[in-house]
């Protein structure tokens, strides 16, 4: 295993094939979720960035004026659903009127279609509570 610990050689394995999972057709972007500030990262945050590797190949952290499938994720909670400007919502997102929590968000993680059927985001759902926690750690910090 040229000198690395078996822990830190399954460690790059995993997240090798995280990677995997939120790579994009652009060769351009980089192949790792940003970077939250070290100094508020908690563990299940730092878990919750290797969660996001799988959110990225659509949604950005913050607004970048690259078109991307989703909406980015900049000032996610608190904000009202459907409330970035210009995007394409389904009229299934655009009929709700909620502000984004983390009681909500946790529900759309879970399955966006169970939580505002019609909606147009193709993407199962994060089936882990822990997983989801975890995820939404991040997008607290990461979307500041």
């Amino acid at each position: 295993m040229s000198g690395r610990t078996p822990a830190r050689f399954a460690a790059a394995v995993g997240l090798a094939a995280l990677m995997l999972v939120g790579a994009t057709a652009s060769p351009l972007r980089a192949q790792q979720a940003p970077q939250a500030p070290a100094a508020a990262e908690s563990p299940q945050a730092k878990r919750g960035r290797l969660l996001y590797l799988q959110c990225r190949a659509c949604h950005e952290l913050q607004p970048s004026g690259a078109a991307l499938v989703g909406p980015h994720l900049g000032g996610l909670v608190g904000r009202k659903v459907a409330g970035v400007e210009g995007f394409g919502y389904s009229s299934a997102l655009r009929a709700q009127s909620f502000v984004w929590d983390r009681a909500r968000l946790d529900a759309w993680l879970a399955s966006p279609g169970k939580m505002v059927p019609g909606n147009t985001m193709a993407f199962a759902g994060v089936s882990g509570e822990a997983d989801r926690a975890a995820l939404i750690a991040y997008l607290e910090t990461a979307t500041r």
